[in-house]
């Protein structure tokens, strides 16, 4: 009680508080090993995961769908980033970013950096749901892309499907929602851009149910629409998941693909040894009594050296030269296609400041975002203008 008492008076303060480094200079710490760590983490976890009541209850995702108005896509006039509030707001008064919120409930074996009240997370390991991949989070300059926060709904897409009639307290709540965000692979994260269902879904098919169960679920509560196309993709993929619950805020439960595949071998593998002894057994019960015979057809069978004719008349048919133009021609074509998609236009953008980017819709800027520069990212993170 003393504890909890305390940690209310001094609280986790500013993001830009929790941002800087202690007195000693700064040092990574497990999330667990210190107590006010652990505490703060707590606190946050009870204000970022408990979501809000809906009006779909905890029902199943595809009766929620049905509730969905169906209507065509807005014009994106007068879409920006700004339009959702500032980027990573503290939106629950934690005193840590809603980016930090959504790596501590996502990323398992973390570290975070010490005089941050557990706010700035260092290092981790997501079982990323995209792809079903382990990937290992290192925060820095060249490193931080690798996990991104992806807006499970597009916040272009839901500019289009109705939140521009929202007030800007509703958008920035929707922006910062812990329902509405995943940590995810980046590269995936990039690929998708501002699509909706009908046009992307995760490379790992298992998390798909659970995927568009979000989309809905952050479309109820927010009361968006979705377009034919989108409605007619999320009903495709729920019809292979019957009875899939709507999505709540807490973490996603990942579905590794290897998992069933290991299983099946370990299964079998018991069976099979059990045959092979019962058949070993029957032979030797069988070839026990004659001993004789057997070395009989031994003696017989030595001078046959037709084999060894048969091993040097075939092995220069071995020498096939055909082989060793192929592999040259696929390396050839290989390696020319992916060097003509390189396109870095960056250097033709230019923000003078983070002001001019948000004022052009294009913040945050990610490290290979166009008007991406060291000069705007002030902590090194590889995401300027947050």
């Amino acid at each position: 009680m003393v504890m909890a008492a305390a940690l209310a008076m001094t609280g986790c303060g500013s993001s830009a508080k929790a941002a800087s480094p202690a007195a000693g200079g700064d040092v990574d710490v497990p999330a667990s090993s210190q107590a006010a760590t652990t505490l703060t983490s707590l606190q946050r976890t009870s204000h970022t995961v408990v979501p809000a009541k809906t009006s779909a209850g905890n029902g199943t995702a595809a009766a929620a769908l049905a509730t969905l108005p169906i209507k065509g896509r807005a014009p994106k006039t007068g879409y920006s980033r700004a339009q959702f509030g500032p980027a990573w707001a503290d939106v629950n008064h934690n005193g840590c970013d809603t980016r930090n919120d959504i790596l501590a409930r996502d990323l398992h074996s973390r570290t975070v950096r010490a005089g941050t009240h557990g706010c700035i997370i260092t290092s981790g390991v997501l079982n990323d749901p995209y792809t079903a991949r382990t990937i290992r989070f290192t925060r820095g300059e060249k490193t931080s892309t690798a996990v991104q926060i992806d807006h499970v709904v597009a916040l272009s897409d839901a500019w289009q499907t109705g939140a521009q009639k929202l007030s800007a307290s509703a958008r920035q709540s929707l922006a910062n929602d812990p329902l509405e965000l995943l940590a995810v692979d980046g590269p995936s994260n990039e690929r998708k851009s501002d699509g909706d269902a009908a046009t992307w879904l995760p490379a790992n098919k298992a998390f798909r149910c659970q995927y568009v169960s979000r989309q809905v679920a952050v479309k109820v509560r927010y009361k968006l629409w979705v377009t034919k196309a989108e409605h007619d993709a999320i009903a495709r993929v729920l019809s292979g998941c019957k009875g899939q619950k709507l999505a709540t805020a807490a973490a996603p439960i990942v579905v590794w693909k290897t998992a069933a595949a290991a299983k099946v071998p370990a299964k079998k593998a018991p069976a099979k040894k059990a045959v092979v002894k019962k058949a070993a057994a029957k032979k030797v019960a069988k070839k026990a009594p004659v001993k004789k015979a057997v070395k009989k057809t031994v003696r017989k069978a030595a001078p046959k050296k037709t084999a060894k004719k048969v091993v040097r008349k075939a092995a220069p048919k071995r020498v096939v030269k055909k082989a060793a133009p192929k592999r040259v021609v696929k390396k050839a074509v290989h390696k020319k296609a992916p060097a003509k998609k390189v396109v870095r236009k960056s250097s033709s953008v230019y923000y003078k400041n983070c002001a001019a980017a948000r004022k052009a819709g294009a913040a945050p800027l990610h490290r290979w975002s166009p008007g991406y520069r060291s000069g705007l990212d002030r902590d090194n993170d590889g995401v300027a203008c947050e």
